[in-house]
């Protein structure tokens, strides 16, 4: 531990000595010396990362509209996060719908500062976005992920009413089927199933997000609703899932949701061999769910940090103990372990990607 240089030591006791103080000169002395060295060790041990976060305003930023899944998740995140990490910064949602949330990942990717202030709500499918666009000015690769709050099932739902029962039902007719855009799975799902699954679908796309496709369902303007998260009905709706309320088509996973154990998964409906892998391709994004994501360019010792403090609140008993309460489904997982599934979509077979991408660029038009 620092303390005082020997020189200025002997210099205070001569000249306590001369004031005849010195015992309780020496006693002063003494404090003084670890006053000096306590104050210097603070200095020398105090946290950057703590430092760097106090007093600063964090972003996460949603790539859809308000009220589905995303944004659920999204803001469970900014509401507790600040609270485990070091500094105690403020976290604030920021909404930025569009292009499936490709706009919000390419904010970050190219916008957003590289310092661990910004985070994203984006798609579970962006690693597989990202592989089919293969595209020199967006690696995902450099987005590392701070954790997964839930994994998630997609779900192609209806409601009561709705003119199915089966599969089979859709492969005999056709049905009006509402979607978001772009790349995500809202409008990608169904697509797949379109021209790889043998089904029936006459796609209605454009909608902000998976709420505004539930309202259309609601109001009798489509039939189903190709996509949209289980952990989010769960939520809102459980009796949609628990007491069969509503119609589960199918679920976008690669084995079956224990709430759904005879509801077919994705790649089960695949007409032939390359149906099966593109299908597959799309269901394992699951796994991903409803994660965060951070910027490109976050130094190590921070990144370390920020997943350090999501495995604190995730595991914290007050914030489960919470999500409990708010009937906030749980499925933690580090990111690390999204990182590495990340890396493995984007080594998906370049025809099976192509075939992808064309529906995506079908969903374009």
């Amino acid at each position: 531990m620092p303390s005082l240089e020997p020189s200025r030591i002997a210099y205070f006791g001569t000249l306590f000595a001369r004031l005849g103080l010195s015992g309780r000169g020496t006693a002063l002395l003494a404090s003084l010396a670890t006053t000096a060295s306590l104050a210097l060790a603070t200095q020398a041990t105090a946290d950057p990362v703590a430092q760097f976060y106090q007093g600063k305003t964090l972003r996460v930023i949603i790539g859809y509209s308000a009220g589905g899944g995303y944004d659920l998740y999204g803001r469970v995140f900014a509401e507790h996060f600040g609270k485990f990490l070091p500094g105690k910064p403020t976290v604030v949602p920021q909404n930025m719908p569009g292009a499936g949330s490709f706009v919000a990942a390419k904010y970050l990717y190219g916008v957003a500062p590289k310092d661990g202030t910004f985070f994203g709500s984006v798609s579970q499918t962006l690693p597989l976005d990202a592989a089919m666009q293969a595209s020199s000015d967006f690696d995902i690769a450099q987005m590392p992920y701070v954790g997964r709050l839930i994994d998630n099932v997609d779900l192609g739902l209806g409601m009561s009413w709705a003119p199915f029962e089966t599969v089979e039902d859709v492969r005999k007719r056709e049905i009006v089927v509402g979607a978001t855009g772009g790349a995500s799975p809202g409008f990608l799902v169904p697509a797949a199933l379109l021209a790889h699954g043998g089904l029936k679908l006459k796609i209605v796309s454009g909608y902000g997000g998976s709420n505004a496709v539930l309202l259309a369902l609601e109001r009798k303007e489509v039939d189903l609703v190709g996509s949209i998260g289980m952990p989010g009905i769960l939520q809102r709706n459980p009796e949609w899932i628990t007491q069969g309320k509503a119609k589960v088509l199918y679920q976008v996973a690669i084995k079956p949701h224990p709430l759904l154990p005879k509801t077919p998964t994705l790649p089960t409906l695949g007409v032939d061999e390359v149906g099966k892998q593109v299908l597959t391709a799309i269901a394992a994004s699951s796994d991903i769910g409803r994660a965060i994501i951070t910027t490109p360019g976050v130094p190590p010792e921070r990144l370390a940090a920020l997943r350090k403090a999501f495995q604190a609140m995730v595991t914290s008993p007050e914030f489960i103990a919470l999500m409990k309460e708010r009937k906030v489904l749980l499925g933690p997982a580090p990111g690390e372990e999204l990182d590495a599934i990340a890396r493995a979509v984007v080594t998906t077979p370049r025809p099976v990607l192509d075939r992808i991408q064309a529906l995506v660029n079908s969903g374009k038009k």
